[in-house]
């Protein structure tokens, strides 16, 4: 697990995460799952079955400012174009998750979310295919789990990210002590390059907020022998579903092998 501690600032958190509260009701494809972190701090995780106990899941870590519930209406896609069920995890303080956001917490929920739903795929008699997927910010907490567990996933999909949150708070304009930004950027290089999972990178050819440069390293830093990177034409950081709906989805099936 990174040292990301290091970006556990306040004056930096405050720019950083932008959570928000809600939760919406729970649809009838869907179940809620509540996972304690801490004596006081329970997270939250919202699973959306596809119609098929063989399909694969994507355990998803979604961007900076949405929620679980955001994903009531974009769950349905997943199944329909990609054939996989889809278990969104929520982030402290966002949703219906309890606490405050950190990076440091964001990455120990992370490993608790992997847990979690793979103990549920196995009591509700599901495949065990599972696929790590990361969106935006939810990029840290995917690649650490892609090479935290090679050998209990199936492959790692990667949507408009980025090797280190250190891109963050520059973007931001903080600064920190030098050799605490590169140690660790080298630890997440490291990190990256010793993920041997298949794995898939989609980004927006016009990403403004992470340039296609970032899914570029990143693709070339993965130490993956299958690895794919989908470049979506014309597509902004949170238009891919909408500019290429059909390219992104085709992607992520033949990637996944969903039914």
């Amino acid at each position: 697990m990174s040292n990301y501690h290091f970006l556990d600032q306040p004056s930096i958190l405050r720019n950083a995460f932008f959570p928000r509260r809600g939760l919406s009701t729970c649809p009838e494809n869907a179940f809620d799952l509540t996972i304690p972190a801490t004596e006081n701090i329970s997270l939250h995780c919202r699973f959306y079955s596809s119609s098929s106990s063989d399909s694969p899941t994507i355990l998803y870590f979604h961007g900076n400012g949405e929620i679980v519930s955001d994903y009531d209406g974009i769950a349905p896609l997943y199944h329909s174009g990609a054939g996989a069920n889809l278990a969104v995890a929520e982030y402290r303080g966002y949703g219906a998750a309890g606490g405050t956001p950190t990076f440091s917490a964001m990455l120990e929920d992370a490993h608790r979310y992997f847990a979690a739903v793979k103990e549920e795929l196995a009591r509700r008699n599901y495949t065990d295919s599972l696929y790590i997927m990361g969106r935006s910010l939810g990029s840290v907490s995917a690649l650490d789990l892609a090479a935290a567990y090679t050998g209990e996933s199936k492959g790692l999909i990667i949507e408009s990210g980025f090797t280190s949150a250190t891109r963050i708070a520059r973007r931001l304009g903080f600064t920190m002590p030098p050799q605490e930004i590169e140690l660790l950027e080298e630890e997440c290089r490291q990190k990256v390059q010793g993920i041997t999972l298949p794995a898939l990178v989609i980004h927006g050819e016009a990403d403004s907020l992470v340039p296609l440069q970032e899914a570029e390293t990143l693709y070339a830093l993965l130490g993956s022998e299958k690895k794919k990177l989908t470049v979506i034409p014309w597509a902004d950081h949170n238009s891919l579903i909408f500019e290429g709906e059909e390219e992104y989805f085709s992607a992520i099936r033949s990637f996944a092998g969903g039914k």
